[in-house]
């Protein structure tokens, strides 16, 4: 398992190792180069709180206060001695706006005895690894990074904290990071304030969510991680906070997703739809729109992915001078996958925007701006039918007609024509109904013994075709025995037995067979089979699939059972979002209930 906690302000993220040392943090952005990057490389810089005996003699564990992302980490020694980090980075309502900075708090407190701890501080400049010396302030330190500043400010004396003396914890020390801003008040003052507000913030926030009956501790903690994900400068959704943790170790499937997938994006909607939070579609929206129509190229045709600034994540880049994930490489930054076509985006936005038109909360956003986006998005969506591409799996030899692709337009497709019959989009020239017929005939092409495969001349089995039954294709025996088939044909298997987990696929692809299975999938199945009343099947599986977890309820992209091994980025916002999406689906009314 990944043996970190996250936390966050939609500003920034940091990983925190169960040893309270922070070994990732990106600044200004989550997108940008690493300022600590020690998960990927034992030089490429840290900020840790140690015990001043080996870790191997000491006990730790995490967890968050519960309702927030305020992470809490307990370091116990061989003597009985223990102390605590209560991390966070502020977030709470400020002046009629949400008060978000580029800054992170530590407040480090003694539990039991006098333990003594070490602090280190070592930031690096970014991708080229290059320590970064400090200058001395009056109480704090200050890093010269990339033509900004990074401050340290604590109430340590600096000269242990310069020399990484041992100092006998006897009270509670205070520590704050900063990027390009100073703490002009009391420290102490500020970071309890700080802490009380955000915490208040966060409890709130989960109070307006919306929950199941069922999984209720998993899909707050999935939600709170999710929040994370989003991007609040721009509205941008991001796929993961990290790069490079590797799908397979040792293996080459190492990739940067610190950027904005289109298709990501839809389903971290979807998730925040059923949890009845709306104001990250409307940033989103924001995000898209300026993708649409400030960016020329994308009235021709949309990019899969973009940075939190709408740039293409171009180009992409292998540093060889870093040692990756217990020495997993390569590491990269970037992402070649924004030089694809993967057509399925398209009818995933329409997807996104049909609330839009139908749900009368969102009256105000009933624009025609909007509705011109979704004219073309219906465009690009009709004229992708049958087109070969990437695909969602982002293959990057190969392009072929993909179903998944198909099954997206026609639910494209679909929601349109229904948006029509409400009323909207009636300017609109393309017979809506011939078109979602003709991406419906086109999927069907691909359907083998009742089931439909990966595409019309690949009868491979594929996991994301489990969105037949959740997207609501209308031929119900087609949706019953593919889901079945995905059960039999990829489920992963321990000593004989079902898991519960799923791979995406098990066909070649550019670098060999999938070697673990895909969280998503799992509740992808677990989802379908609650759409075809199939409950007791599904409710088995997500029972299982639960397992995938780390100690603090976070996700990975990947998971191995038989070596409880979490695998690719970290936390991975489609994990979550599928967790969320599930206990949703397999959860009864409230009614039932109360």
């Amino acid at each position: 398992m990944y043996q970190f906690g996250l936390i966050g302000n939609c500003q920034i993220s940091a990983l925190i190792s169960t040893h309270g040392s922070i070994d990732w943090l990106c600044l200004p952005r989550p997108d940008s180069p690493p300022v600590f990057g020690k998960i990927l490389d034992q030089e490429g810089g840290h900020f840790s709180i140690h015990p001043s005996v080996p870790l191997s003699e000491t006990t730790s564990k995490q967890h968050y206060l519960p309702n927030t992302n305020i992470l809490v980490t307990t370091i116990s020694l061989p003597n009985g001695d223990a102390y605590q980090i209560t991390d966070f980075c502020p977030r709470f309502l400020q002046y009629g706006r949400v008060y978000r900075p580029t800054a992170l708090f530590r407040i480090v407190e003694p539990l039991s005895g006098t333990p003594s701890i070490r602090v280190c501080c070592k930031p690096v400049s970014g991708w080229d690894k290059t320590p970064v010396r400090f200058v001395r302030g009056n109480s704090h330190f200050r890093y010269d990074i990339r033509g900004e500043y990074l401050r340290l400010l604590t109430d340590m004396p600096l000269t242990y904290l310069c020399q990484e003396t041992p100092v006998a914890l006897t009270s509670k020390m205070y520590f704050a990071l900063t990027w390009g801003i100073g703490i002009e008040d009391d420290l102490v003052k500020v970071s309890h304030e700080f802490l009380d507000q955000t915490i208040k913030y966060w409890r709130i926030w989960v109070k307006h969510c919306s929950i199941p009956v069922l999984y209720q501790e998993e899909v707050i903690r999935s939600a709170l991680a999710l929040k994370l994900h989003c991007y609040e400068d721009t509205g941008a959704i991001l796929a993961a906070l990290t790069t490079s943790l590797p799908e397979e170790p040792g293996g080459p499937r190492n990739w940067d997703y610190r950027y904005c997938w289109l298709r990501d994006a839809h389903f971290s909607l979807s998730a925040f739809y059923n949890l009845g939070h709306f104001e990250e579609m409307e940033g989103f929206l924001k995000f898209l729109l300026n993708v649409c129509y400030a960016r020329e190229q994308s009235h021709d045709r949309l990019a899969p992915v973009y940075t939190l600034s709408q740039d293409l994540p171009l180009p992409e880049t292998e540093h060889s001078n870093w040692q990756g994930f217990l020495g997993s490489g390569p590491v990269r930054s970037h992402n070649q996958a924004a030089e694809h076509v993967q057509n399925d985006v398209y009818g995933e936005m329409l997807l996104t925007l049909a609330p839009i038109f139908f749900d009368n909360r969102f009256y105000d956003l009933r624009t025609r701006d909007h509705e011109a986006l979704v004219a073309n998005l219906i465009r690009l969506c009709e004229r992708s039918i049958s087109e070969p591409d990437a695909g969602l799996w982002e293959i990057r030899n190969g392009w072929q007609e993909h179903s998944f692709t198909n099954l997206m337009c026609w639910a494209g497709l679909d929601r349109a024509y229904r948006i029509q019959q409400a009323g909207f989009l009636r300017e609109l020239t393309i017979n809506l109904d011939a078109a979602r017929t003709r991406a419906a005939n086109a999927l069907l092409r691909a359907m083998k013994d009742k089931a439909l495969r990966n595409g019309p001349k690949d009868d491979s089995y594929d996991a994301s075709l489990a969105q037949l039954a959740i997207v609501g294709f209308p031929d119900r025996e087609v949706c019953d025995t593919t889901v079945s088939q995905i059960k039999q044909a990829l489920a992963l298997r321990q000593g004989g037995k079902e898991t519960g987990f799923f791979y995406r696929y098990l066909r070649q692809d550019d670098f060999g067979k999938p070697q673990a299975s895909f969280v998503i999938c799992s509740f992808w199945v677990v989802q379908a089979l609650a759409k075809l009343g199939r409950l007791p099947e599904a409710k088995h599986i997500m029972n299982q699939c639960l397992a995938g977890a780390n100690s603090v309820g976070l996700v990975a992209e990947h998971f191995v059972p038989e070596t409880r091994t979490q695998l690719g980025n970290f936390p991975q916002a489609y994990s979550h979002v599928g967790l969320i999406n599930a206990a949703f689906a397999i959860s009864p009314p409230w009614s039932d209930v109360l």
